[in-house]
């Protein structure tokens, strides 16, 4: 056996922590937008979507979120969907990324965010 991880939704969903909303500073799994990762070989498929269509972030939340499951070891390929079936709302918000957000906002950081949605 060698020494040789296999790429899991888990580890995908741990890589795609790293990409924060830079309005909110929470990362895209805790904010919900992460639907689904598809693997099949070294292949990375994820369905995202955003907090609304217009939200001027889609190509950096895009392209940090490629980046970031690109650098597992063992991925040939990562593609990122947006989707918008069904529509992000707050609910989405894991009790970690609630957490966060209501520190956030006691700390004074702007709640500008969610691109306009409610």
């Amino acid at each position: 056996m060698g020494t040789e991880t296999a790429i899991t939704e888990d580890r995908v969903r741990e890589a795609l922590k790293q990409v924060v909303d830079p309005e909110l500073g929470i990362n895209i799994v805790d904010l919900g937008l992460v639907y689904t990762v598809a693997i099949e070989g070294g292949d990375v498929h994820v369905k995202m979507t955003l907090t609304t269509p217009g939200c001027p972030l889609h190509d950096s939340l895009v392209r940090g979120a490629e980046r970031a499951v690109g650098a597992i070891p063992g991925v040939a390929t990562a593609s990122v969907e947006l989707v918008w079936d069904p529509p992000w709302n707050p609910n989405k918000i894991s009790p970690q990324g609630m957490a966060d957000l209501l520190r956030a906002q006691k700390s004074g950081r702007p709640h500008s965010a969610w691109c306009g949605a409610p």
